[in-house]
């Protein structure tokens, strides 16, 4: 079954690259709504993408942030992923918090978009060459500590699409694993540094060297 997708981005040259990107993809891709407007996200309830593509530089109004787009788009229950010429460390950091399943800089290419594209629709983090080379330069001081037990769980997590795999890996329960993970994020709000998504979540682990790149 085709992945579904509704592309938001200002450059009428990013809209048809990325369809044609899509059109070869393995799985199937298909964009089924795109524009220069933020509008175009908003279909009929039941209606939706599977993922929302979304440029940080579509609002027609420019007293309002990115942060409320994305927010409002997360908050609706949309997959998003931000496709932005902005190659901020800050920024990215900022979309993962509030939601975003994946943040790529337009350098990244093709390859690395259809991959995010298919991971966000499964379920998955996906994090790109370059940012995670930002992220693993730039050592977070407030790590918090787990144990072994937790990274463990993490690092399955983040390799497999459900709790359940993990759960059968490690011969525990799936309650057993989410239990962990609430864990590990009560561990990181309490140092100020909260990760309420999978992706974010990824994002500070790889910070903190709690997981290799090429551990994923």
């Amino acid at each position: 079954m085709a992945i579904t997708v509704t592309v938001v981005d200002d450059h009428p040259a990013i809209l048809a690259g990325i369809r044609a990107w899509y059109a070869e993809a393995d799985p199937p891709i298909r964009v089924v709504a795109a524009g220069t407007s933020i509008k175009c996200a908003w279909t009929s309830p039941g209606d939706e993408a599977d993922v929302v593509i979304l440029d940080l530089n579509v609002e027609e109004n420019p007293t309002v942030s990115y942060r409320a787009t994305v927010r409002r788009l997360v908050d609706a229950g949309r997959k998003v992923i931000v496709y932005t010429m902005q190659d901020s460390e800050d920024v990215a950091l900022t979309c993962l918090d509030l939601g975003v399943c994946g943040f790529l800089t337009k350098a990244e290419g093709n390859d690395h978009l259809v991959a995010a594209t298919v991971a966000a629709a499964r379920n998955q983090p996906y994090l790109p060459p370059a940012l995670a080379g930002a992220m693993v330069a730039n050592r977070h001081p407030q790590r918090p500590a787990l144990s072994d037990r937790e990274s463990e769980v993490l690092t399955l997590w983040f390799q497999c699409e459900s709790k359940q795999l993990v759960a059968d890996l490690l011969d525990i329960t799936t309650r057993t694993v989410g239990t962990h993970l609430d864990r590990i994020r009560l561990k990181y709000a309490n140092v100020g540094r909260p990760a309420a998504t999978k992706a974010a979540l990824l994002a500070r682990a790889i910070q903190d060297g709690l997981v290799d790149v090429d551990d994923l």
